[in-house]
């Protein structure tokens, strides 16, 4: 076994393999670009190297800089996590010359599997159902129409060197295929430093369903069942589940077959991943084979209880598997929502910052659920714009799936993130989905049940009832907290009172508190409501259980009341006393300021490009701007017809959260 592993990647990957690597008796080596100085996995690791500025293309995907790494400290090995250099063939050449072991596949299999043209064609030649497409390269924007309109649309068009979302666009029109190739051709080039680009058809209807499979080099190799990966925004999965909910047990079978089957023809080894999408029929076809680590990897580990960055180590040391495919069965259901920096309020675009607050919930393992978190920042530490956005992944495990998705719920809720724009709001919003919940979801979910974007979670009247009822008792200890600190009043509880009016969500709910040494009983609309918590004024979450029933809320103190985040809703709820709520209905709304004539910058950034000049006339939906941010090109256009009249920035500049681009007459 190896002595020493050097991990060629950042952030909670590398903070993964770490954990495995230790518990195995095995040193670790990091690498860090300047920006991650100070990162987690740094800390984290027995030896680390500094390897160049903060740019990925002058730092962690430059071959070189990691071979200097690795003969500075001896490393026996190379885990490559995903992403980066993961999936680079060179690269694994370079550490067969240099007699290092790469924990991952072949060369020739990456070479093979790399190339999304060249894996479609070995697919089919072993027995793998594929997409209907265009295998060969296109030349520009025109041949990109042309061959789209021979498919038929809608198609996906796809960087041949693609992966994580990136390079990746779907196509309805002549117009989104010709942009679409544009945007593709440019992020692969910045993202891959390959741009060719292919079109396959899209399939409606489609849920994105892979294998994970798993291959020694004693010939040995198995299938590890399915992960449903459906739920994803910008092609970037965002919620995943082990197994699915949609597959029977048959097409579980020929599903892993045929992806076992393609890694034998290609000589794998190592852990991968065979893609499929999956249609409303469970018709399946392939994909592409990503021949590294997946990020979701963790529900798997969860179902199967196998560890497969152990795994992979010591496939890469010429062990045996110790298993066959017999021994494999799925236990329980688990779940995956990532974490991102990225504001569900603003279309999830990117935010960075500093993460003022940083509290998940506890991780927990025992024979009714499991909460794990895996991450590679801490409070305090900076989100940077120079990288991926995901902050964490957090997995649950349960029995049931019902129960997975409960025990979701409650770590969610307990997720304490401060400082910066995130996701969790939305991922909660999913766990309460009906058709999340039914299992009813397919790859176009975002779409479909957004259309108009994330707006925040609307809570159901029960559940609105449960937080007023949980807001008036609280409230209720603060105020006592606060007259014994004034030290006026000799019967406090007394004289804080039992009549109130809870102003939440837009509705006014009188309540009344009848408080006892154990908690409070709350009459709302007509309904008595236990309140029981040992929640204290200060603190920044609250564990309660109202009406039977565990209630976890973020709390912000704000006048009169509290900013409260549950279950996908941010609530302004103000507690008064009746005769302030009939004054406060007096006071005048205060609107927000006017930007309709402007079209602002949604997230810190790079611009790319600048589409129009002073005195256009633009049309809804046109291509305004292009902004760069984490590695990802977002095209800006017009909410509707209107003439431009002044353009504030140019292509190369660096953009803040809501500076101007353009302004309109």
């Amino acid at each position: 076994m190896f002595k020493k592993i050097l991990i060629a990647n950042r952030g909670e990957i590398s903070c993964r393999v770490i954990k495995t690597a230790r518990r195995m008796g095995i040193a670790t080596v990091a690498v860090y670009s300047d920006a991650d100085r100070n990162a987690l996995h740094v800390k984290m690791a027995d030896e680390a190297v500094p390897i160049g500025p903060p740019p990925a293309n002058q730092s962690y995907i430059v071959i070189d800089r990691i071979m200097d790494a690795i003969r500075q400290t001896g490393a026996q090995a190379v885990h490559p996590g995903y992403g980066f250099l993961s999936e680079n063939m060179k690269f694994a050449e370079a550490l067969e010359r240099e007699g290092i072991v790469f924990v991952g596949p072949p060369s020739p299999a990456i070479e093979a599997m790399g190339d999304k043209i060249t894996s479609k064609k070995i697919a089919q030649e072993a027995g793998v159902s594929t997409v209907p497409g265009h295998m060969g390269l296109i030349a520009d924007a025109e041949d990109a129409v042309r061959i789209s309109g021979q498919i038929g649309y809608p198609v996906m068009i796809k960087a041949s060197a693609g992966g994580g979302g990136k390079g990746m666009r779907i196509a309805w029109t002549n117009q989104e295929a010709r942009e679409g190739f544009d945007s593709s051709r440019s992020e692969a080039a910045s993202s891959f430093g390959d741009d060719r680009i292919f079109i396959e058809k899209f399939v409606t209807q489609p849920r994105h369903i892979e294998i994970q499979v798993l291959a020694d080099t004693h010939g040995n190799a198995v299938y590890l069942h399915e992960r449903e990966c459906s739920i994803q925004r910008r092609n970037q999965k965002v919620i995943e589940e082990a197994p699915s909910p949609f597959l029977d047990p048959e097409t579980r079978r020929a599903m892993g077959e045929q992806a076992v089957a393609l890694a034998k023809a290609v000589g794998y080894t190592s852990a991968g991943t065979v893609e499929f999408i999956v249609d409303g029929q469970k018709n399946f076809y392939f994909l592409e084979m990503n021949t590294r680590l997946q990020v979701e990897h963790p529900v798997t580990e969860l179902i199967a209880g196998i560890d497969l960055v152990e795994q992979m180590i010591r496939v890469a040391a010429g062990e045996p598997l110790p298993f066959v495919q017999s021994d494999l069965a799925i236990n329980g259901w688990a779940m995956e929502s990532r974490l991102y920096a990225e504001d569900p309020y603003r279309n999830f675009l990117p935010s960075i910052g500093r993460l003022t607050r940083y509290r998940p919930p506890a991780e927990v393992a025992d024979e009714s659920h499991v909460v794990r978190n895996d991450t590679g920042v801490f409070e305090g530490g900076e989100i940077s714009m120079f990288y991926d956005p995901m902050i964490a992944k957090l997995c649950t495990w349960a029995p049931t799936r019902d129960k997975a998705i409960q025990a979701m719920r409650v770590a969610l809720d307990e997720f304490e993130v401060e400082g910066i724009g995130h996701n969790l709001p939305f991922l909660s919003a999913v766990m309460d989905h009906p058709k999340f919940v039914a299992g009813d979801i397919t790859t176009a979910f975002i779409a479909e049940e957004y259309p108009e974007g994330f707006e925040g979670a609307v809570l159901p009247d029960d559940e609105l009832a449960r937080v007023a009822a949980a807001a008036s008792a609280m409230h209720r200890v603060a105020e006592i907290r606060r007259t014994r600190i004034s030290g006026r009043l000799d019967n406090h509880e007394r004289r804080v009172g039992e009549n109130w009016v809870v102003f939440i969500d837009g509705r006014e709910i009188p309540v009344r508190i009848r408080a006892d040494r154990d908690g409070a009983t709350v009459a709302v609309d007509g309904r008595d409501l236990r309140v029981e918590s040992d929640w204290k004024p200060g603190r920044t979450l609250a564990r309660l259980v109202v009406d039977g029933r565990p209630l976890v809320l973020k709390v912000d103190k704000i006048p009169a009341g509290f900013r409260l985040r549950t279950r996908g809703a941010d609530l302004r709820v103000q507690v008064r006393r009746p005769r302030t709520a009939e004054l406060a209905r007096l006071m005048p709304e205060k609107l927000p300021p006017d930007t309709s004539k402007f079209l602002l910058c949604p997230m810190p950034g790079l611009v790319v490009k600048i589409a129009v000049a002073p005195g256009d006339e633009v049309q809804e939906g046109q291509a305004l701007a292009t902004v760069e941010a984490m590695k990802m090109e977002n095209i800006l256009r017009a909410e509707r017809k209107g003439v431009v009249r002044s353009v504030n920035a140019q292509a190369g500049q660096s953009l803040r959260v809501d500076d101007v681009i353009l302004e309109f007459q």
